[in-house]
């Protein structure tokens, strides 16, 4: 059963993409009930965050959206509704969704060996899967094999930014290892970034488009997401509306923030409202079955 409400926030430790306006806010004794439970303060201090943006959903609709705090330490623009933020992994989800829209359309199976509609790249063979394979459900539900990146920082703008390919195979100037099976397919649950990168490049080869271009026609049209984007480097116009990564230390990113081309694990722009237009999408369709 669907809990009253749901919160959705983002803290500005690196960057995102285009909002449309906020909806009108709720009462001000909801705003005050929810910012009292989150203690929204206490939690930038304890994060070392800037400023941070919250989107609060009620009775499937969002009631209020608010930004709190500023895009960079020290000032600089305040945070909005509109601002976007780089959501890290909650890309995943996301690319969940579009992926399985892929399945219902007929252009992905959830059960078969990826490696039947790999193209650019494919799963190289190993100990590992002479009796298991890797599938979409596996890779999705973290269960394939795959036992590493957990964590991908990006890459400094001005410098060489490698394929996905390039980062599949590990090969300058990608800096992460190969993306190769660490455990029988099926065995075992471990988080694995690495997995997402290989449903990134299964979606791509499926479609025939790029990720980014695919997404937007998937979910964010669909769902009117308009301050959502997988576009690494972000495009000129979105730009100015994304905040610069925070570092740990509080510093303010070089170039403001970090191009992943890992997208589909973490290269997500976006908005607390837009996300919010996601979960109520995904909450009346389980509602509605």
């Amino acid at each position: 059963m669907l809990s009253k409400w749901l919160v959705l926030s983002l803290g500005v430790i690196a960057t995102s993409a285009a909002a449309p306006n906020a909806p009108a806010t709720a009462a001000q004794a909801d705003i005050a009930a929810i910012e009292s439970t989150l203690d929204v303060p206490q939690l930038m201090k304890e994060n070392r965050l800037p400023g941070m943006s919250v989107a609060v959903v009620r009775g499937f609709r969002i009631a209020w959206a608010k930004g709190y705090g500023s895009t960079e330490p020290g000032g600089g623009r305040p945070v909005t509704p509109r601002t976007l933020l780089l959501a890290g992994s909650i890309s995943k989800p996301v690319t969940a969704l579009g992926a399985l829209l892929l399945v219902e359309s007929g252009k992905l199976s959830l059960d078969e060996d990826v490696n039947v509609r790999l193209k650019s790249w494919r799963v190289p063979a190993n100990s590992y899967d002479a009796h298991e394979k890797v599938t979409l459900a596996r890779l999705l539900s973290h269960t394939a094999g795959f036992t590493g990146g957990e964590f991908f920082p990006g890459y400094t703008v001005g410098e060489p930014v490698p394929t996905l390919v390039q980062v599949l195979d590990g090969q300058v100037p990608a800096r992460n290892p190969p993306v190769r099976l660490g455990a029988i397919p099926g065995s075992k649950w471990q988080y694995s970034g690495d997995g997402y990168l290989v449903v990134q490049q299964l979606m791509m080869d499926a479609s025939g488009e790029s990720f980014p271009r695919l997404m937007r026609a998937l979910v964010f049209d669909p769902l009117a997401m308009r301050s959502s984007t997988f576009e690494q480097p972000l495009p000129n116009g979105p730009d100015t509306l994304a905040s610069p990564g925070t570092l740990a230390g509080g510093a303010t990113v070089p170039g403001r923030w970090h191009i992943q081309p890992e997208m589909a694990a973490g290269g997500l722009w976006t908005t607390p409202s837009d996300l919010a237009r996601l979960a109520i999408a995904v909450a009346r369709a389980y509602k509605d079955d």
